[in-house]
Formats: C-alpha cells, sequence, structure tokens
C-alpha cells in the first residue's frame, strides 16, 4: 500500500475517534448529567439558600432570653443584571448611587454567575415596598435570613453574639459559604454546631420579571432546612439583672454557681452593653465603637479574662495545705506585731497579738499567713525550699487555679501561679533558694493572678469540702445532653477534713468582729472572706468570695470591684445582696439603704479614691 493510502486510513480514523468523542460527550451532557441543563436554563429557574432559624436560649426556669427576628438580604446575580431605575431602587433601600454602584462592583468581581448578598438585613417595612417592586429589577431576589432579638438587655457576654464568617473559617469548613453567619462569642460560638441547624435548598421557577412562579419538577430537588435546637443555659436571668444592677458604674465582675452541680447561675462583667447593639446593620458600627472604647473596655469579659491577685481570699488555701502538708493544726498559734518582720522587712498587718486558724481568718492576719506559708517551704521533710514550693505548688494547682477550668465558653484565661523555672529565671538566678523573697505569696499578693471563675470556682469547693464540677453554662441542648465530663466530680489534693477546719473562721467573717460584718444576712447562715488586692495604677480592689447556706450550699459566688479599695466596702456587700436575692428572691427591708448606696456608687465616673 502506498503512503498516500496508509494516510486516507489514519485521517479516516482520527475523525471517526472524534466523532465518538462528541457522540459521548453529548449523550452525557444531555441524558446522564442534568446538572449543565439546570445551568442552561438558568434564567428560569432559581436556586434559593434557605437558611434555618437557630435554636432559641432559654435561662434555668424557661425565661427566653434570645429569639430570632426575621431579616431579608437583598441577593444578585450580575449576569442577569438589565438597565434599571437606579434612583428609585436606591430610594427604597435608603442608599446613595455611589455605595450602590460599588457594592454591584464588589459582586461583579465575587462571581457574573453566581449570587451573592448585595445588601444584608434590609429591615421588613423596606422588604415590603421592595418585593411589589422586584419586577423591574431582573438579576435581584431576596433570601430571608434571621437575626437574633434579645428581650431583656442582659448577660451579652454569655450569650455572645453572631457575626458573618471570615474567608479563613470558610476554607477550613466547606459547610459554610460567604455571608453566612456564625456564632462569634459566647455560647454563640461553643454550641454553634448546636444552635445553627442545618441549611435548605429551594429550586423555584420564575418569570420573565423575575417573580417566582412556583416549585421546579414539584420540589424534586428541594431539601428542607433544620432549625437549631435550643439551649437550656444554667443562668438565672432574674439573678444575672439584679447582679448587672449592682455593678452598674462600677469596673469589676461577679461570678455565682451552684455547688452541687458546677452550673454557673450568673456571670456579670461590668462594664457591659445591650446585647441588642450587636444585631442588624448597625452591628459593625457599634461593635468598632465599643472596640475602641479603651477606658470601658465593654467587650472585654473581665469574669473569665481579668487576673487579679486573689488578696486575703487566698489564705484558706495556705491553711489547708499547711494543714494537709502536717505544718500547722488548728491550734497552732503565731503572734502578729502589726506585721511580719524579719530584719529588715516588714509586711504590715492591723493587729497585736497572737492568732489561731480559726480567729486569723475572722480578722484576716497577714503575719501569721507569712508564718504558714514559711512553714510549708521550710518543712523538714522536703530537701530544701524549692522542693517545698513544688508541692505547695501542686495543690494550688489542684484548687483550681493557674490554669483553665475547662468552662463551656470561649477564651477562658488561666491565670498565672509562678513556676519553678520563673523564680529561677527572674528571682533566685542561679542563688540558693529562700522563702522571703516569696513571702508575698502567703497573703494573695506578688505573682499570683486569678480570674473571678477562678475563685467562685474556689469558693465552691470548699463549700463542697474538697472536689468540684466543671463549671458550665448550659444545663441541657434539646435533643441531646450535655458533655458527662461536667457532671464529674473533681477533687483537690487536700484532704477533706481540713476544709472543714477554714469554715468556722469563714462564717466568723460576718460576725460582729469579722471583716463583713455589716454584710451579715439574718436568717442564713454564710461563709466568706473579704480580700483586698494592691493596685499599682489607682485604688486596690475590693474583693470578697462566699458559700451559702453553710450546711446545704446552694450558691457560691466571688466579687471583684476595681478601685473598690477594700473587700468590705463593695465586694462583701454586693456578694450578700446576690445571696440573699438568690435564697429569699427579695431583700429584707433592714438592708435597703445598704443595696440603694451599692446601686448608685459610680466608682467610674466618681472614683472615691485616686
Amino acid at each position: 500500500m502506498n503512503t498516500y493510502g496508509k494516510r486516507k486510513y489514519i485521517i479516516a480514523a482520527i475523525m471517526l475517534l472524534v466523532a465518538f468523542i462528541y457522540i459521548v460527550k453529548l449523550f452525557s451532557l444531555q441524558v446522564v448529567d442534568s446538572s449543565y441543563k439546570l445551568k442552561a436554563t438558568h434564567n428560569s429557574r432559581r436556586r434559593v439558600v434557605i437558611y434555618p432559624a437557630r435554636g432559641l436560649v432559654y435561662d434555668r426556669h424557661g425565661e427566653l432570653l434570645v429569639f430570632n427576628q426575621a431579616a431579608y438580604d437583598l441577593m444578585v446575580t450580575p449576569r442577569e443584571v438589565q438597565a434599571f431605575d437606579t434612583t428609585e431602587f436606591c430610594s427604597i433601600l435608603d442608599v446613595s448611587k455611589e455605595v450602590l454602584i460599588e457594592e454591584l462592583s464588589k459582586a461583579r468581581k465575587y462571581s457574573r454567575y453566581r449570587p451573592s448578598v448585595l445588601f444584608k438585613q434590609i429591615s421588613a417595612e423596606r422588604y415590603a415596598v421592595l418585593q411589589e417592586k422586584l419586577y423591574k429589577y431582573p438579576g435581584f431576589f431576596v433570601q430571608v435570613r434571621t437575626l437574633r432579638k434579645y428581650p431583656k438587655p442582659i448577660a451579652p457576654h454569655i450569650l455572645g453574639y453572631v457575626g458573618e464568617v471570615s474567608g479563613s473559617y470558610i476554607q477550613k469548613n466547606p459547610y459554610y459559604k460567604p455571608g453566612d453567619y456564625i456564632g462569634m462569642s459566647g455560647i454563640e460560638a461553643t454550641y454553634e454546631k448546636d444552635l445553627r441547624g442545618e441549611k435548605g435548598v429551594s429550586y423555584n421557577l420564575v418569570d420573565v420579571h423575575n417573580r417566582i412562579k412556583g416549585s421546579y419538577k414539584g420540589g424534586r430537588f428541594d431539601s428542607t432546612a433544620v432549625i437549631g435546637n435550643n439551649l437550656f443555659t444554667s443562668l438565672d436571668a432574674g439573678l444575672q439583672e439584679y447582679g448587672e444592677k449592682l455593678m452598674a458604674g462600677k469596673k469589676g465582675s461577679i461570678v455565682a454557681i451552684e455547688p452541687s452541680t458546677g452550673e454557673v447561675l450568673a456571670l456579670v462583667s461590668s462594664p457591659s452593653y445591650d446585647p441588642n447593639k450587636m444585631v442588624g446593620r448597625e452591628r459593625n458600627k457599634n461593635y468598632a465603637l465599643m472596640l475602641k472604647d479603651t477606658k470601658l473596655k465593654p467587650l472585654y469579659n473581665r469574669a473569665l479574662m481579668a487576673q487579679y491577685p486573689p488578696g486575703s481570699t487566698f489564705k484558706m488555701a495556705q491553711a489547708m495545705i499547711a494543714l494537709q502538708e502536717g505544718v500547722l493544726t488548728p491550734h497552732t498559734k503565731y503572734y502578729c506585731h502589726n506585721g511580719y518582720s524579719v530584719g529588715r522587712f516588714h509586711l504590715g498587718c492591723h493587729h497585736d497579738g497572737p492568732f489561731t486558724l480559726t480567729p486569723s481568718i475572722e480578722h484576716s492576719c497577714n503575719a501569721y499567713y507569712c508564718y504558714v506559708f514559711r512553714s510549708i517551704l521550710e518543712a523538714s521533710k522536703f530537701e530544701d525550699v524549692k522542693a517545698g514550693f513544688e508541692v505547695w505548688r501542686e495543690h494550688v494547682l489542684s484548687l483550681g487555679f493557674g490554669r483553665t477550668l475547662g468552662i463551656d465558653f470561649p477564651n477562658e484565661l488561666r491565670g498565672f501561679v509562678p513556676t519553678v523555672k520563673y523564680y529561677d529565671k527572674f528571682t533566685f538566678r542561679g542563688s540558693r533558694w529562700r522563702a522571703l523573697p516569696m513571702i508575698s505569696l502567703s497573703i494573695g499578693q506578688g505573682e499570683l493572678g486569678v480570674t473571678p471563675l477562678q475563685l467562685a470556682n474556689y469558693a465552691a469547693t470548699i463549700a463542697n469540702r474538697g472536689y468540684y464540677f466543671i463549671p458550665h453554662m448550659v444545663k441541657s441542648i434539646e435533643g441531646c445532653g450535655i458533655d458527662n465530663k461536667y457532671r464529674e466530680k473533681v477533687y483537690t489534693s487536700i484532704d477533706t477534713t481540713w476544709f472543714k477546719e477554714v469554715i468556722p473562721g469563714m462564717e466568723n467573717v460576718f460576725g460582729p468582729e469579722g471583716t463583713a460584718a455589716m454584710s451579715r444576712i439574718s436568717g442564713i447562715r454564710m461563709a466568706g472572706k473579704t480580700g483586698t488586692a494592691q493596685n499599682p495604677h489607682g485604688s486596690d480592689h475590693s474583693i470578697f468570695m462566699a458559700f451559702a447556706p453553710i450546711d446545704n450550699p446552694q450558691i457560691a459566688i466571688a466579687v471583684y470591684v476595681e478601685n473598690g479599695v477594700w473587700g468590705s466596702r463593695y465586694g462583701a456587700p454586693i456578694a450578700s445582696f446576690m445571696i440573699e436575692k438568690y435564697l429569699n428572691d427579695s431583700i429584707l427591708p433592714s438592708r435597703k439603704w445598704l443595696e440603694k448606696r451599692m446601686i448608685e456608687t459610680d466608682l467610674i465616673s466618681n472614683p472615691e479614691f485616686n
């Protein structure tokens, strides 16, 4: 066969192969894969994502804290947009032509063929007007969304807020698409998967005027949105609201816990804000304003993130560690000469006389706990002070300090309990370890830093005589339970016996000669401890921790009032009112004058001391 004949067969084979490929491809497009048919007829069909309503949020008594309100996003598919009356369009939406042009440009950059959000969260009033005239504007349609609504302006740091998902998060989680919303903080973030539900999809037929005429193929390709699960929090809405009222005009926080469960009854961070400000088209503006407020820091959750010295509230921990290590008995006596002195060193106190354990807590003697702390570190059972410190530190960590507790909440900080490595680097630097350079730890000062949550958990641990439950904000989730870890007891390294030994002194704190005598409540046996945290930047902080009733603890509480000077001045009264409100649901008439003073005191605008 000549060369020409061979080429003829080769060319014929190539043509047959190409024809076969085209036939197979056409068969695939027209018969096998219907998605291309959908794309080809996209002008008459519209795919609409159906966003589910987020789950509702209730308090422990079933009071509604968060619900949903309908909102509307205006969508645009740039390829389908035709010339339209921009003046009328802008008037309906209350936007300028410049803004409209800018947003349309962004939509085109995103995709000419895929719909995207042009304007978010249009009000129901504007939507009603727009819907009647939407047929004039091909390429535009409305997608229904829901916004969070808060019947009471309380607990923003607990409830959190919802915002638009970031591009970086979308890359990690393909469930979310640009324009979707996600829980950004608080329980909205922690329980996002429970609250969000599952998106659905609806395919609708539209006419030449962009009006929906019915579902495509009778809804064969549609999927139903699944509503999010409702959450029942451990929060007592009435107690939370009362706590915020008491803390108005003050910087600080209140954390109240039910000792028998670890459920958080109230978590107040002050200054606060109305959670409704973080909803709707004004959210970004309000967020930016609050973020810039470096004086009040309303977005800052002091209850979980602020770290303060525990002050004298730490003295029970010192006593229990010393009792556990066998270097102290309830009858051990130490003498206070207006403080503790060694050579030229002097740590001041307000007493002159001997103390045993119970009176030392009642009167909050500093010198007593300097002796106690040194007795731990210098105990003969330890090789040296460093070894004693390591044992002391492990006990402190077991009480819930210096680490995160694991609350079902984002951004919890661990506080700070110094390590051996820390003191080797900054204090001793290769020299012999000694107790005196660390003596400020004895009264809860120095390098120690604790959060209000940790202090409230410490109060709950003493109330339980040696164990706690991991604090948590949610009691139950509709359709499923909470993590079992919140139902397990966490024991400390200190024997139950020694917790019982510090409680009489804590009860006497409310006695006639105690540091919180003014905060005593008739008919309620309480155990508590005042504290004053030194503050190099202004007036000292007022601290108080307590639990009640002593024999059947139902509430444990910690209060921090920044620049409140002494624990008995603001911390103790505020804590006592929270306890009384929770246990009795009302305040005794004889205490109304003090309640009024706490509510009306404004330490932000009118500080008592500088």
